[in-house]
């Protein structure tokens, strides 16, 4: 037998290595931009990464972007695992763009309502819609905390209240919310629009889509009461200005930040395993932290300070409303226009 040339023995030698065999993988993330990219690419992903001898390339980009790319993508999807709002996330997944999440055991820990009611998509974080109010303000005039829906109507507030319009999601809840508590819903609207017409209307300052403007209104002092959620009052919060957040009576409703898989993967298990990871309480604390979402993760614990201002604990998880997207999707269009017709004339 002849022995082995240097070339056949080399070739040999790298065939049968461990890091032939497992060369390193790269995954495709699309998801926000801003602050959660920094957290994801500085501290979540990195031991992931290690762990799975994987590399993560993230696509950074709002809901409407990220849907965007999975459209245009539709026949050959290059992203394997992308964040979006619920809304938009119920679209994807009606659209056929997310694969089927495996069943393991960390989805026993994650709240029901959080499982979104598919198989194909989960929440990695909650906030909660419900009313930013100026506590210095209402100290002064002896006016009670806010307590229901319905005092987006209450007189006192007259040019005070400031409500995004239902091309935002803190608006499109209040819609929704209007209509229920006035017998109507996703599937009987009109009750919604009647109320932001004659009850709620005549108390709004303005219709403002912006968070930094929202800001803006209460720091001037021209906003005592609006519609908002939970992170984005905390923000301000954190700034010192003087915010109380409140989950009416009636209940505030979920915003959740989602994640799936997407079809056509050519890693299906490294997508797999990343969303596993995402719901450990130990990245579920990083992300209430930093990005000020509720944990999806019934066992994630935070530090009192924190936990109070976020959505976090049964208490507060449970008595949250859900939407129902495969009815407003649809439609929503169609809102939007019959919303700048009649509310904001």
């Amino acid at each position: 037998m002849k022995a082995p040339t240097l070339v056949s023995a080399v070739v040999a030698a790298c065939l049968s290595s461990p890091v032939a065999v497992s060369a390193e993988r790269t995954l495709y993330l699309g998801a926000y931009g801003g602050s959660t990219e920094n957290l994801m690419m500085e501290v979540i992903l990195p031991p992931w990464e290690k762990a799975n001898n994987a590399k993560v390339v993230y696509v950074p980009g709002n809901s409407t972007s990220t849907l965007a790319k999975l459209q245009a993508q539709k026949s050959k999807q290059e992203l394997d695992v992308v964040f979006l709002d619920d809304g938009p996330m119920y679209q994807a997944v009606a659209l056929g763009y997310c694969d089927t999440i495996k069943d393991a055991d960390i989805f026993n820990d994650v709240y029901d309502i959080a499982k979104m009611g598919t198989e194909k998509a989960v929440g990695v974080g909650f906030v909660a819609t419900g009313l930013s109010y100026d506590k210095e303000t209402f100290e002064k005039n002896g006016w009670p905390i806010p307590t229901s829906w319905n005092d987006l109507a209450d007189p006192k507030y007259k040019g005070k209240v400031v409500v995004p319009p239902i091309s935002n999601t803190y608006g499109l809840h209040a819609l929704v919310m209007m209509a229920r508590l006035r017998g109507g819903g996703e599937n009987q609207i009109d009750a919604g629009f009647t109320a932001f017409v004659d009850e709620v209307g005549p108390n709004v300052l303005t219709y403002e889509p912006s968070s930094g403007k929202m800001s803006e209104l209460f720091q001037n002092r021209e906003a005592v009461l609006s519609v908002w959620g939970s992170g984005r009052l905390k923000s301000l919060a954190d700034t010192g200005f003087p915010g109380g957040f409140v989950y009416p009576k009636e209940g505030g409703v979920a915003l959740m930040v989602a994640t799936c898989p997407v079809v056509d993967s050519d890693v299906p298990d490294l997508a797999q395993s990343l969303i596993q990871y995402l719901l450990t309480p130990e990245n579920q604390a990083h992300i209430a932290r930093v990005k000020a979402w509720g944990p999806t993760n019934m066992k994630t614990e935070l530090p009192k300070e924190l936990g109070d201002s976020l959505p976090y604990g049964p208490e507060k998880i449970n008595g949250l409303n859900a939407v129902d997207w495969n009815v407003i999707n649809p439609a929503r269009a169609a809102w939007t226009k019959r919303w700048v017709r009649e509310v904001e004339r």
